[in-house]
C-alpha cells in the first residue's frame, strides 16, 4: 500500500487487530495520515489490510471526508460509504464491522488535538 508522503509533523496511526496478541496475522488492519484545519478535514489517507487479497486504499471514504466536520459522525459515514460494496464470505462478514470499527477510532484519535 501506498500512502502519500505527508508533511512533516502530519499525524498518522496504525491499527491492527488480532485474535490473540501471540498472533502475527491481522483479522484486520487500518491506516491512516489525516490533516485537520479548524475542525474541517483537509487531507485523508486511508488504507485497510487483511480484508482481501491485498491491502487496499479506501479512495471513497477519502473523497467523503474532504471539507467534512471531523467528527466522529463524519468518519463513520464515510467509513461506511467505502464498505457499503463489501462482499464478506460466509464466515468472515465479522471482519467488515471490525474494520468500520477500527477505521472510524483511527480517524478520531488523529482528529483529537493531544493535549500539552
Amino acid at each position: 500500500v501506498v500512502l502519500p508522503a505527508g508533511r512533516a509533523g502530519m499525524p498518522s496511526l496504525y491499527r491492527k487487530a488480532r485474535d490473540r496478541a501471540s498472533y502475527a496475522f491481522a483479522l484486520a488492519s487500518v491506516a491512516a495520515v489525516l490533516r485537520v484545519e479548524d475542525g474541517i478535514v483537509q487531507e485523508a489517507a486511508i488504507a485497510f489490510g487483511a480484508l482481501a487479497h491485498r491491502p487496499w486504499r479506501a479512495r471513497r471514504a477519502e473523497e467523503a471526508l474532504l471539507g467534512a466536520t471531523a467528527t466522529e459522525a463524519a468518519f463513520g459515514r464515510a467509513v461506511d460509504f467505502e464498505l457499503e460494496a463489501a462482499q464478506p464470505l460466509r464466515d468472515n462478514a465479522h471482519k467488515v464491522r471490525l474494520a468500520r470499527n477500527l477505521a472510524v477510532d483511527v480517524l478520531t484519535r488523529l482528529a483529537t488535538p493531544v493535549s500539552a
